[in-house]
């Protein structure tokens, strides 16, 4: 009966890691896990990954929005760069999800480590 229950409670954790690396929705849960201060110390890493994930994808599309809208000659340019920077964090957030299914911890080189630094001081 043991081994059922110990099955069981992964399987929960991994769809909530799941849940949390959703791209755009998982930002919500993330940033709820953070405030509240609860979750295995695996949830608030991930938390703090997909924050930093989606606030750069945030930003870099709030950023070149305006080069779109203002100017004609690089306006395909910037649409090309946007769409790029939306199918990246796309793909990032389907590649993390592989790595929970493989039950491999989520890593990404340089990003973790701003997530851990940037997103701690400010929660």
């Amino acid at each position: 009966m043991r081994n059922t229950e110990k099955l069981e409670n992964s399987d929960i954790k991994r769809l909530q890691l799941f849940l949390l690396v959703t791209p755009i929705l998982g930002l919500f849960p993330a940033i709820w896990i953070l405030y509240r201060q609860n979750g295995s110390p695996q949830h608030r890493a991930a938390s703090k990954l997909v924050i930093t994930l989606t606030m750069m994808w945030i930003l870099g599309n709030i950023l070149l929005q305006p080069g779109t809208e203002v100017g004609e000659s690089g306006t395909i340019t910037l649409l090309l760069i946007n769409s790029l920077l939306t199918t990246s964090y796309f793909i990032i957030s389907f590649g993390l999800m592989v790595r929970i299914w493989k039950k491999q911890p989520l890593w990404l080189p340089g990003i973790s480590r701003i997530a851990e630094k940037v997103v701690s001081k400010h929660l």
